[in-house]
């Protein structure tokens, strides 16, 4: 085991900067034990890793195990937000101040790990989050190796890019993801060198978007968790313009609608778009909900 000590430099909320992560409340990456502490896996340059974050006395105290566990530690105050600029924002409506008020201790870290981000996202184009997360613990399950050090029971490392790649269609058959989304991940698979060495959010967007298959919506997702972009607003989700709109306006609006409401806070739009969703407004459902789709009877 290797330890380190990081004292942040404002208030912190390490769950709300690590939740993001989270697909769904069996992912075998991700998990929060009784204590408050969270433990998160991942493949790092140096191989398998597994971390723990726990705070004592307003200090961070990171934990970590594998031949990632050096970079993981080293990556500890990037993965928690100590990057995350501030600067510009300002919450012009009273929706947004109370939501800031309220969770002051929000940050968006970057964990400089692409292909971690983008095979769950993926996973989740146009099906709702329960399917898409079952497929992510069954390959996990499947073809993930056991997470190194104590972590908790099930807990397992993604997989390598040759992994992916390698995938039969019977196995993305019985994890419940159709073709389309199986041959995008082995696509970006085949190019996840250079995704993992983009320099810039922008960069990343463009190199994400000329895949098959990656459009604005899951190239923002990405660019979310890996990068730490704090203007990546997710496009194309099914809910969230309606939170949005609903939350500053009082009605509806769509994605396009959502664009002129967050302008204002450009540089900042997921910034402000987190906010919202972290109050728990949401419009009245008046209409039938997303319908599960298990693309294993097919």
């Amino acid at each position: 085991m290797q330890e380190r000590r990081w004292v942040p430099a404002g208030p912190l909320d390490v769950g709300l900067a690590l939740s993001p992560h989270r697909r769904g409340s069996g992912d075998p990456t991700w998990h929060r034990t009784p204590d408050g502490s969270v433990w998160r896996t991942s493949r790092t340059p140096d191989g398998p890793g597994t971390l723990r974050v726990s705070v004592k006395d307003g200090a961070v105290l990171g934990q970590a195990w594998g031949a990632g566990a050096g970079w993981l530690l080293e990556m500890l105050p990037a993965w928690l937000g100590a990057d995350d600029d501030l600067a510009g924002f300002e919450a012009g409506h009273e929706v947004l101040a109370e939501a800031a008020r309220r969770h002051a201790g929000l940050r968006i870290g970057r964990t400089a790990r692409v292909m971690e981000a983008l095979v769950p996202a993926v996973l989740e184009q146009k099906v709702v989050g329960r399917e898409a997360w079952r497929a992510w613990r069954w390959l996990l399950h499947r073809y993930g190796e056991p997470a190194p050090g104590p972590a908790p029971e099930g807990m397992r490392v993604v997989p390598e890019a040759e992994v992916w790649r390698q995938i039969p269609a019977w196995h993305w058959h019985r994890a419940g993801a159709e073709a389309v989304r199986a041959r995008t991940i082995a696509t970006a698979a085949w190019h996840a060198a250079k995704l993992e060495a983009a320099a810039t959010t922008a960069e990343l967007d463009r190199l994400l978007r000329a895949l098959p298959g990656v459009g604005v919506w899951t190239s923002a997702e990405v660019r979310q968790r890996a990068f730490g972009d704090p203007d990546a607003v997710s496009v194309g989700d099914f809910h969230l313009a309606k939170i949005v709109g609903y939350a500053l306006t009082g009605q509806k609006t769509d994605d396009p609608g959502m664009l002129r409401l967050l302008e204002p806070y450009r540089g900042h739009r997921h910034r402000a778009a987190l906010l919202i969703t972290l109050t728990g407004v949401r419009p009245p459902a008046r209409g039938p909900r997303m319908a599960a789709r298990d693309y294993r009877s097919f």
